[in-house]
């Protein structure tokens, strides 16, 4: 096991009614916010109102910000940060999935900036002071609400990357399982792919001593296979969203990494799909992470897989180790096409087009993956993935 510090601040408050804490939670840092929302999802729901409500019989100062994209632009981030600027905004409130809490992100780093949040992104300049985040979960996916990045995209040149610190990790997060009831069948399961998406990129690690870690991944795995099909088919199951909503945060918020760092790979493709065409992001990890496995497994890794199998997905042990992690990867194809996602590329419209130069840019980063990965990795698993 490598060397690491552990520090997660990030306050939760979950359950039903815990929105209740809002006003405390926003008091603690300030008394002027900017409400970060996308759609009107919020307002039919109901969540709106209940936030607006608190906020004003307390005496918090707000402004909005509401549209935010499902792949949020910088141009959107640029624009929050430049009301904070003009009405000396204290704290970033959101409400809403991972789209809209990278956003708030965002703007929290860009607050206190004069130039373009992308400069965080390109390495121009490195993020400084950021306002105090707080966040309102309506969706259990990407986990924003306990980790320290933020995906933005600048959508005139197709880029679709991170900026990361340990302040964009939010100081409060406010977890209802309520809140997701009303999430769609399709967000449910694309959802739950991009947590186990999450889980499994840095389950597969080389990294064997770090036991623990893959007994967290396993937990979280498993809990996502048995309550991904039950909220996908009872919407308001309060055990099955409860348990999705937890699972979320902690398959990103640096549990099961520390002590076995890995290089991230199926994200890196898939962030490269959604800029140049715009795809739900779990739909597209959905598509690309049994092509990713299959593509990886060796006789000497599948050992790996056979854990996998056999301590999440119930494989008879006493299968060959190829066999079994064979079987694995049916299984999880398996799961998610169960909860109607697509599982190729040309199903969203993608071609290969793009292929070439999508694959050069997520080549670039992937040399410290569970197997080392470059370009032509990439164009095969896209290829694959047709």
């Amino acid at each position: 096991m490598k060397n690491f510090m552990y520090h997660i601040p990030t306050k939760i408050h979950f359950g039903r009614g815990a929105i209740s804490n809002l006003p405390d939670s926003i008091k603690e840092y300030g008394n002027k916010v900017l409400l970060v929302y996308g759609g009107g999802s919020i307002k039919k729901l109901g969540i709106y109102d209940e936030a607006v409500k608190l906020m004003n019989e307390n005496g918090i100062e707000f402004i909005e910000l509401s549209g935010v994209e499902p792949n949020p632009r910088v141009e959107t981030a640029d624009r929050g940060a430049k009301l904070c600027k003009e009405h000396n905004v204290e704290v970033v409130l959101a409400i809403g999935g991972g789209s809209t809490m990278d956003c708030a992100k965002a703007i929290a780093a860009g607050a206190n900036y004069d130039g373009t949040i992308w400069d965080f992104v390109s390495g121009k300049s490195k993020i400084g002071k950021v306002l105090p985040i707080i966040t309102i979960v309506t969706l259990a996916a990407t986990g924003s609400e306990m980790d320290t990045s933020a995906i933005i995209t600048k959508w005139e040149t197709n880029e679709k990357a991170g900026l990361t610190g340990p302040n964009l990790r939010p100081k409060v997060s406010i977890l209802d399982p309520e809140y997701t009831f009303s999430v769609s069948k399709y967000q449910t399961a694309a959802g739950t792919a991009d947590i186990i998406s999450h889980v499994l990129e840095v389950y597969f690690n080389n990294n064997p001593g770090a036991f623990l870690q893959s007994k967290f991944c396993e937990a979280v795995l498993k809990t996502c296979f048995k309550y991904g099909h039950i909220a996908y088919k009872e919407p308001k199951n309060y055990e099955a969203r409860a348990n999705l909503l937890w699972s979320a945060s902690w398959a990103i918020n640096g549990l099961c990494t520390k002590g076995a760092p890995v290089g991230w790979s199926v994200h890196s493709m898939e962030h490269e799909l959604s800029a140049y065409y715009d795809i739900t992001h779990g739909v597209g990890l959905a598509i690309l992470v049994p092509h990713w496995l299959r593509h990886m497994l060796r006789k000497e890794n599948a050992y790996k897989y056979a854990e996998f199998g056999i301590n999440v997905l119930g494989i008879d042990s006493t299968l060959d180790e190829m066999d079994i992690a064979n079987k694995a990867i049916d299984a999880l194809s398996k799961y998610l096409k169960e909860m109607d996602l697509p599982s190729t590329l040309t199903e969203v419209g993608i071609d290969e087009t793009y292929f070439d130069i999508m694959a050069e840019k997520a080549g670039k980063g992937l040399a410290n993956a569970f197997i080392p990965m470059n370009k032509d990795d990439v164009l095969a698993i896209l290829k694959a993935s047709l």
